[in-house]
């Protein structure tokens, strides 16, 4: 496995680097500020008698917070990754009881040069609980800076127009 440097340029990424994150508990509190948050409050999520009686046994954590997490947990270095373009081919594989702990395993699947100063790194990301199984799975493309130095936002503005990217 070559590990993926988040803090490379562009031109030095390959496909076939691979990443695994950080882990991250998801507690009770997670999930009551995402139904806030969302206004989801589903009863999967809220309401533990309901759960109990569920298909599910239990509460779970709603898929779209599992998925905010992760991107939380993917170190994306501030001066390279310029903005999350596209999130596609999500699949909910198994449900996330309360408790339990995620980390993302990932890797470089694609590599598209857009810019002279950008390119476009697609990824699958595996969202792993603590037992190493897959609870959810995506595509993710981002938007990555080439050179040396890349924090003067020069590639996001001239991304956004062209191809019609909107930074993070």
């Amino acid at each position: 496995m070559t590990p993926l440097n988040w803090h490379a340029p562009f031109e030095e990424l390959r496909e076939g680097q691979r990443f695994r994150s950080r882990g991250r508990t998801v507690t009770e509190s997670d999930v009551v500020a995402f139904a806030a948050l969302t206004g989801d409050w589903h009863p999967q999520h809220s309401d533990a008698q309901w759960a109990a009686r569920s298909r599910f046994g239990e509460r779970i954590a709603h898929g779209m917070l599992v998925v905010a997490f992760s991107v939380g947990l993917v170190p994306l270095d501030p001066d390279r990754v310029i903005a999350l373009r596209r999130l596609r081919d999500v699949v909910f594989k198994r449900p996330l009881a309360l408790g339990r702990t995620i980390h993302v395993d990932g890797g470089v699947t694609r590599l598209v040069r857009v810019q002279q100063d950008a390119g476009l790194v697609g990824m699958r990301w595996d969202i792993r609980d603590e037992l190493d199984r897959v609870v959810c799975r995506a595509e993710v493309e981002v938007l990555w800076s080439c050179g040396e130095h890349a924090e003067d936002g020069a590639a996001a503005r001239s991304i956004e127009h062209s191809a019609g990217v909107a930074p993070c």
